[in-house]
Order: C-alpha cells, then structure tokens, then sequence
C-alpha cells in the first residue's frame, strides 16, 4: 500500500511536468513523445547493463510465441498496456496545463475506480477474480460523486468540462494497463526484473504509437514549437519508468482495485498539494476542486477498509 502511494504521488508529479511540457511546445502528443522517449532511453540503459532483465524480456518472447493449450499463458494482445498509457500521457499534455493537476486527478478516479472492479472480477490481473464487495462498491460510487463535484464549477464552461472527459477515458484504460502490466511482469519473472521488462514492453507500445499519431498531428497542425531549456520538464518519463515498474510488481500482490485505489490516494493528495503550491496560469483551485478532491480520497479510504483489516476476498476459479 505504501508503495502504491508512492507511486501515485509519482504520478502527480508527472502529470504536471507533461502538462506544463505540452503548454510549453503547445502540442500535447509532442510532450508525450518525449515523455516516453526519454523513459525509453533510460530502460535501454537498464537492459544493457543488466542480464536478468535481457532473460525476463526473452521470457516473454518465448511465451507468446508458444501456443498457450488453455493453460492461461500470455496472449500478444496482453502486451499493448502501453496504448492506455499513451492516452493517459497525451491527456496530461493535452489538459493539465488547463483544468490543472486535481481535476484531471479526480476525473481519472472517476474511470479507473468503476473499470478496476470489473477488471478484477473478470480477473484479468495476475491477483485472479476478486469479489466487488458492498465496500468497494461504495467507494466506486463515492468515487463518481467526487468526479461530478470536482468539475461542477466547470459545467458553464463547455470546453473545461470537455476536457475532463480525457483524462476520465485515461483512468478506465489505466485500469486494464495495471492488470495485463501485471500479467506480463509474473510471465517474464516472479521478482523485480520481472516488472522491469513489463516496463521495457510498455514503453515500446506506448513510444511507437504516440510517434504514429504524432505523424498525423504534424501533418494537419504543424511543428511544435521550440524545446524549452529547464531540464525539469524532461524527468517525466523517469517517473513513468519507476511507477508502471512498480505497478507491475505491486498489483500481483493486492489487485487492481486496491492498487489502483492506494494510487489515487497519492495522486489526490499529491496533486491538490502541486495545484496549491504552484497553480497553472489557466485555472484556479476552487472549493469544489478541493471538496471532490477530498471526497475522492474517502472513497479510497472506504473501498480499502477490507485489505486494510486483512479481510481480501479473491474469488476460487472453477
């Protein structure tokens, strides 16, 4: 739990660096471009120097190309969490800089926390099926009413409100991102290596199809405009690195939901913390940012109250 925390304050902290990247080129795919490029670059560094991430890798080459019988070993299809994180990384570039870090935050819970219940009842994480307890329920629902509180300022102005909806379809395919992640990470290997190679197939997706719709972007709007010189802006695909790696281990311990949960607590504090401390030029942190933001947070709570006490309820395969 104190891992997905960290992981979530991570994402915060990306989400307003890509944001303020995607102002400053005023093209959001660009700073997504660049965003998983450089993570890309950093975890080519990591399989260079280290054997056993170069195995997990070959682990899961081997497996997909072996046909799986019905013995539930991974598909192909299963290594494309990259295009979710793609969405997730363009959003940033695209809203950030406008509807600020909480609002794109609580509209992510919104999706990710009713898509991560059905993920883990279908169990397509690496956890299996987990039971959509009354709790979690709860929390899921807790979890909307913060979204629909969070933007509620915004319902006058058709544009903000339109964009809430980016970051809202990010948080439902961040949902399925953590699972199959997961799922790649136990095939290439049971430890760490395991979740860095998961890492290493991610950033490749998500690299190659954000150059394609970059392609098609300069086509109709042209060139971005010129790299910014701060050094800061660039350190978004590092904690993209270190979060979808430790996302990767993490979730074959406690579930999408509850990982997703402990994440957007993170994310909730970390971003209305970031928003306060450093507000964007564009909007303004309003009391129904910081009420939906705190709303959010007790659905987190609440949703958590059974792995918190120790009472986790996978369901039995038949």
């Amino acid at each position: 739990m104190t891992a997905a925390f960290a992981i979530g304050t991570l994402v915060a902290i990306q989400s307003r660096l890509n944001g303020e990247l995607g102002d400053r080129l005023g093209d959001g795919v660009a700073a997504a471009v660049v965003s998983f490029g450089s993570g890309f670059v950093v975890l080519l560094v990591i399989c260079a120097l280290v054997p056993r991430v170069r195995a997990a890798l070959a682990s899961v080459w081997r497996t997909i190309r072996t046909p799986s019988a019905g013995r539930g070993l991974l598909r192909w299809w299963q290594c494309l969490g990259g295009l979710a994180g793609a969405l997730f990384v363009v959003g940033q570039g695209i809203t950030v800089a406008v509807i600020g870090v909480a609002v794109f935050t609580v509209a992510a819970v919104g999706g990710q926390a009713i898509t991560s219940l059905v993920v883990d009842r279908l169990g397509l994480g690496p956890a299996g099926p987990q039971a959509i307890t009354p709790l979690r329920l709860v929390g899921a629902v807790v979890a909307l009413a913060a979204l629909v509180l969070a933007v509620s300022d915004r319902l006058n102005h058709p544009s903000g409100l339109l964009l809430a909806v980016l970051p809202a379809l990010a948080g439902v395919a961040t949902a399925v991102q953590q699972a199959i992640n997961g799922r790649v990470a136990r095939t290439a290997s049971p430890d760490a290596y395991g979740a860095v190679a998961a890492g290493v197939i991610n950033f490749l997706v998500a690299l190659t199809s954000t150059l394609v719709v970059l392609g098609v972007d300069l086509l109709f709007r042209g060139l971005p405009r010129g790299l910014p010189t701060e050094p800061w802006l660039y350190l978004g695909g590092a904690c993209g690195v270190v979060f979808i790696s430790v996302a990767a281990s993490v979730v074959r311990m406690v579930g999408v939901f509850v990982l997703g949960l402990a994440t957007l607590a993170g994310q909730l504090i970390a971003s209305l913390v970031i928003d306060l401390a450093a507000p964007a030029a564009e909007h303004d942190v309003t009391f129904s940012v910081v009420a939906g933001t705190l709303l959010a947070l007790v659905a987190v709570v609440v949703a958590a109250i059974p792995n918190l006490s120790g009472r986790h309820r996978p369901l039995r395969r038949i």
